[in-house]
């Protein structure tokens, strides 16, 4: 995205009318009274904050380049006590659905009165008349322990977002006029289609996402919640599954991770844990067999040092792979299975050789995936959901909250759902990663394919 026509960036975030009444958070807008202030409206953070060349060069700031900074204004929209608030979790289970809940929950009811605030239960499909799914009171005493736990207390589905016309027919019958999605990027679509059908009938509802994807692959955000946490359990999977082939006789610990199309949950374990010998991602294309390919520098691995560990991203290498032609409920292409694949062909590879090899293979995906946050995933899940409170009590709409530089700010959902963000291969994070594992830059007989094989996994 960075590289994309300035006409095409648009950070304006949408509001549903002026703000005219006193928010009844007690800030300030002086320094130095030992009070927090109100962010004020002309406060921005800059889409990009890289200088290159020509430094007398004066970029104009405007809404392609200046992204609104979040946080409790002094006006607000809505009357705490006529807000009817919603909140859903939609997709697959992530580290930190229950903190940012709870923060939402606590935020409304503590910080600005309101006092009807509603749960849905397992996704879009709470919404929908057919499932019959009750609808769940909340309370700062229903959700003050449940950050403890993983999952999701409300529980979580894929699919239903579609059904458009349906959920906003429930959000009109039961006078909803904030919605809080939880969800990644398909949910994000579907809440942005939810909110235009709102605006269509005329409703004054506000529909704010807060983006939900372990695999952290969300345009613009430093880093999506549960991020770290799934890291850190992934890091813990890797010290085991070293252990186990450094223990063996040309042991090799083969483990897959989460990351679809975008492979930051296998660089920074790879990262943390310096224990990897192999990363593999689904930027960089590799091969399997021929004098450059995988197989042949694992061999020479084991020749040299007798173990190995491999950590590979579910998406990788799916160009080696027949495809599935198959999408699950929330419209994500089913990907063949890279592990077993790898695990197949290493056993084969080495047999063909009469080598011994003690191969174990671990899939951790939902054990991380349920796990409770990590502290600096719980602070950050709490401070999204506060702003995401903040941005919906001021009549902001069409809009996640994320982290950007640092800061925490207003995103258009059309902008953060334009495209996937990607591992840059020739970037400093992939080098150092490259460095912890000592692996070859590149593992592939034809070096003018890449390009071809990259555009292939991601329309695949």
């Amino acid at each position: 995205m960075a590289g994309s026509a300035k006409d095409e960036m648009d950070f304006t975030i949408e509001q549903l009318g002026p703000c005219k009444i006193q928010s009844p958070i007690e800030l300030s807008h002086v320094h130095g009274d030992f009070r927090a202030n109100y962010v004020r409206n002309d406060s921005f953070v800059r889409e990009s904050i890289a200088v290159y060349g020509d430094l007398e060069t004066k970029t104009a700031l405007d809404k392609t380049n200046l992204m609104e900074k979040a946080g409790p204004r002094e006006l607000i929209y809505f009357d705490p006590v006529h807000v009817n608030a919603a909140i859903c979790t939609c997709g697959g289970l992530c580290p930190g659905l229950n903190d940012v809940m709870r923060a939402i929950v606590r935020c409304l009811y503590n910080r600005y009165g309101v006092r009807r605030i509603n749960g849905f239960q397992f996704g879009y499909k709470g919404f929908l008349p057919e499932y019959q799914y009750p609808v769940v009171p909340l309370t700062p005493d229903m959700v003050d322990e449940i950050h403890k736990i993983g999952g999701s207390f409300l529980g979580t589905s894929r699919g239903g977002g579609n059904r458009v016309v349906d959920i906003v027919d429930c959000i009109e019958r039961q006078n909803i006029n904030q919605l809080y999605v939880l969800g990644g990027d398909g949910t994000q679509r579907g809440a942005y289609d939810i909110a235009c059908e709102i605006e269509k009938r005329g409703m004054k509802c506000a529909v704010i996402g807060i983006p939900k994807t372990v695999d952290n692959d969300f345009e613009f955000i430093d880093r999506s919640f549960g991020f770290e946490t799934a890291v850190q359990q992934a890091k813990d999977a890797v010290t085991s599954i070293h252990m186990e082939a450094h223990s063996q006789i040309n042991g090799i610990g083969l483990m897959k991770v989460m990351g679809r199309e975008s492979g930051f949950i296998a660089m920074a374990t790879a990262l943390a844990s310096h224990e990897a010998n192999f990363c593999l991602i689904p930027e960089v294309p590799f091969d399997l067999d021929g004098p450059n390919g995988f197989l042949a520098h694992l061999s020479k691995r084991l020749k040299e040092r007798h173990h190995a560990v491999i950590i590979v991203a579910e998406g990788a290498g799916q160009d080696l792979l027949d495809a599935t032609n198959l999408k699950d409920d929330s419209g994500n292409k089913r990907l063949a299975d890279i592990g077993t694949f790898l695990r197949d062909n290493i056993i084969e590879y080495f047999a063909r050789s009469n080598t011994h090899i003690n191969l174990k293979y671990i899939d951790p995906g939902y054990q991380i995936r349920a796990a409770v946050t990590n502290a600096n995933d719980s602070i950050y899940c709490e401070r999204l959901g506060n702003n995401a409170v903040h941005a919906a009590m001021s009549g902001r709409t069409k809009m996640v909250v994320g982290l950007v530089h640092g800061k925490y700010v207003h995103l258009p959902i059309k902008m953060v759902t334009k495209q996937r963000h990607y591992v840059d291969p020739e970037g400093s994070m992939w080098r150092d990663a490259l460095d912890a594992t000592g692996q070859p830059i590149l593992m592939v007989n034809n070096i003018n394919t890449i390009e071809e094989r990259v555009a292939k996994m991601r329309d695949k």
